[in-house]
């Protein structure tokens, strides 16, 4: 289980309508492949953030999956068209069934 794992998010508080604003995410996670062994030799088992998912008041906006070759402390950008004011709810689940949130207000004026 990775532990001091912690999100960061730059979401912009403010949007005008009809304005597509860059969502950014990172999240700190040492994403360990399974492919590196100990001391003893013996194979590290793999633990990364394998589904991210972020949702706009309930609804999916955006997700993927993470394979192996993916970068400890993964940062994810994306777009999206903003309409109403609403929240953006993240989420990061590993190997282990750790789950991790965090969320943003968006003011649309």
């Amino acid at each position: 289980m990775a532990s001091n794992v912690e999100s960061r998010l730059r979401v912009p508080t403010t949007a005008k309508k009809g304005d597509i604003i860059d969502i950014k995410t990172l999240i700190s996670h040492p994403m360990v492949s399974g492919q590196a062994k100990d001391a003893a030799g013996k194979i590290i088992p793999r633990d990364i953030i394998n589904t991210f998912t972020c949702t706009f008041n309930g609804k999916q906006v955006f997700a993927m999956k993470l394979e192996p070759a993916i970068s400890a402390n993964p940062f994810i950008s994306f777009p999206v068209k903003m309409t109403q004011d609403g929240t953006f709810d993240f989420q990061w689940v590993d190997d282990n069934g750790q789950v991790y949130k965090d969320s943003a207000k968006v003011t649309v004026t």
